[in-house]
């Protein structure tokens, strides 16, 4: 499995992860990624998935907060951070994700890899999001029109 984290600013990808896939590969991946990557007050976005109480200690221990959309019983989210502004946005901007992978998948040639090994779908899934990341700065900084990928 791939494993990504944007920041929600510019849409670029600021860390990869890649592991095998299993039941808790995407929240224990995710917090690695937290602690190599975030600050101190960042926060972080995702899907309900992710909403566990195990996932919401590991970023409150990191100093993050989590912005993980609300299972509708038993949530591990709090009711007043859910209130918030900027937990709104990050629900909203969480979306952005897919265009990067759906990117990955189309001209990256990932949807069905011809490699095997993990090193090798790793290597070849940075090299990806590392071009990825060249044509999102290239469309933001207008010197890029991004219909030509």
């Amino acid at each position: 499995m791939n494993h990504v984290l944007m920041e929600n600013r510019n849409g670029l990808i600021v860390d990869v992860e890649t592991t095998e896939s299993n039941g808790r590969a995407e929240r224990e991946a995710a917090i690695v990624m937290m602690a190599r990557s975030c600050r101190h007050g960042s926060t972080v976005g995702a899907d309900r998935g992710y909403d566990s109480r195990d996932f919401v200690d590991a970023c409150e221990e990191l100093g993050v907060k989590p912005h993980v959309a609300r299972k509708r019983r038993h949530s591990a989210i709090d009711g007043r951070v859910a209130r918030s502004k900027a937990y709104r946005t990050s629900l909203k901007i969480r979306k952005r994700i897919e265009e990067a992978f759906g990117w990955l998948k189309t001209v990256g040639g990932l949807r069905k890899t011809k490699l095997i090994g993990r090193a090798k779908l790793a290597g070849h899934s940075l090299l990806c999001f590392a071009a990825y990341n060249l044509i999102r700065i290239g469309s933001l900084s207008g010197w890029w029109d991004a219909r030509h990928t």
